[in-house]
């Protein structure tokens, strides 16, 4: 499939890219795409909750009242799960929700939402270009330029690091910057426009090669 290269102001370069069909014209594996989205928001946990259990509440351990002969439960201790202020049962813990999974089967993955995305008519290949100072107004014009509505969640892929590119775009809200070693399937799903650097798609390319 062929693309046109579009400059920032949003003109049409009279340059195209093709796409190549063994990354952007597969037939899309949404078993994968489930996977590595799942893997992807899973590592994302901290895993830090903790709720105190019986051994750890402060309290006193003395039995409260007799054994028999009051009417009610037993009753062991102030700490017990059944009183207030006491411990919880079987509470959360500290604990690792990462989970591992092939390299083959992320490739599938990214491959699967990258065709999808053609699909939907979604991608905007862009020529190479940085902003002489970080500022926000040049961005707004650049996503305006393109016919990004606002409100629309939009990732922008770089070759690289740009730091004019990525302080002008930080405040913009649904508005994401990455660079091409660090795509992947959540993030390009999550977007309704995927806008790619001429040179970055070249790099998508041959490390999905």
């Amino acid at each position: 499939m062929e693309l046109n290269v579009i400059n920032k102001e949003g003109k049409e370069t009279g340059r195209k890219v093709v796409l190549a069909d063994e990354i952007f014209a597969i037939e899309p594996n949404d078993h994968a795409i489930y996977l590595d989205v799942k893997q992807y928001l899973a590592n994302q946990r901290q895993g830090t909750h903790k709720a105190k259990e019986r051994s750890e509440v402060a309290g006193s351990t003395r039995k409260l009242k007799k054994q028999k002969g009051t009417g009610g439960a037993r009753a062991g201790a102030l700490r017990s799960p059944v009183f207030v202020g006491g411990g919880r049962v079987f509470g959360p813990r500290p604990r690792n929700y990462s989970f591992k999974l092939n390299k083959k089967l992320k490739e599938l993955a990214r491959k699967s939402a990258l065709s999808y995305k053609v699909k939907e008519g979604s991608i905007i290949v862009v020529e190479d270009f940085t902003f002489e100072a970080p500022k926000t107004k040049d961005y707004v014009a650049f996503k305006n330029n393109l016919k990004i509505a606002e409100g629309t969640r939009s990732l922008l892929v770089l070759p690289g690091v740009d730091k004019n590119i990525f302080l002008s775009a930080r405040n913009l809200k649904k508005t994401q910057i990455i660079s091409a070693s660090q795509i992947n399937t959540y993030e390009i799903l999550k977007a309704k426009s995927l806008i790619i650097f001429e040179s970055a798609l070249k790099q998508i390319e041959g490390e999905n090669a």
